[in-house]
């Protein structure tokens, strides 16, 4: 099991600061409302971005994680990035995709920082679960359609009952489409912690939406 596995075993939502929906001088107001909102975990999702502004938003953002006790902070699919990060703070880290650097590659490139995969098929959460030293995590999606991964079908419900059924050693999350409508439908399809996006991050009160939306999913 990856080194920091353990740290999300009891977590149950996964923030995302994605650049797709809010505006670069929003950022860290909603990054804050993430963390008070008791998210462990917040990722930085800036695809559309250069490597240079996408350094300069984890800049500003740096400080929210620096202090003892603070949640892991996540650059996606940007090894450079997330090797700087991880060499800054302890609690840095790395998410890929399937298309992506391997997840060994990222482990080179980041040290002891945590580290994800997206998979997107029982297969592929296997391949992911077997990673075991060297993941910490691994995301199942999308659950539903979702305008944050456009082009990308929908895996369903059942594709959750079956990675369920696996009962992986490693943490995963269920991701794409969770929203106050469809987490009670996660929940019962067996997945144990979710990330959502547009959810909480559209919502003026962010904080209040990442709790409803717990509470929604834990039922």
């Amino acid at each position: 099991m990856g080194a920091n596995s353990p740290f999300l075993k009891p977590v149950r939502f996964y923030g995302i600061l994605d650049t797709g929906y809010v505006a670069e001088s929003a950022l860290k107001d909603k990054c804050e409302a993430l963390v008070s909102a008791g998210c462990r975990i917040i990722q930085l999702r800036a695809k559309k971005e250069s490597h240079s502004k996408r350094s300069e938003i984890a800049d500003k953002l740096l400080p929210l994680f620096e202090s003892e006790g603070s949640p892991f902070f996540i650059i996606n699919d940007d090894a450079d990035l997330a090797a700087r990060v991880c060499k800054l703070i302890p609690n840095g880290g790395l998410h890929v995709g399937q298309d992506d650097l391997s997840p060994h590659e990222a482990r080179k490139a980041i040290g002891n920082g945590i580290l994800g995969l997206s998979t997107h098929s029982i297969e592929q959460a296997k391949a992911a679960n077997s990673l075991n030293d060297t993941l910490d995590y691994f995301a199942v999606g999308p659950v539903y359609a979702t305008a944050t991964k456009p082009g990308r079908p929908a895996v369903g419900l059942q594709l959750v009952s079956e990675v369920a059924h696996m009962n992986p050693s490693l943490p995963w999350f269920a991701i794409g489409g969770v929203n106050m409508d469809t987490a009670a439908s996660v929940r019962a399809a067996g997945a144990e912690r979710i990330v959502a996006v547009s959810a909480v991050l559209a919502p003026d009160n962010t904080a209040l939406a990442v709790r409803q939306l717990i509470k929604n999913f834990l039922g």
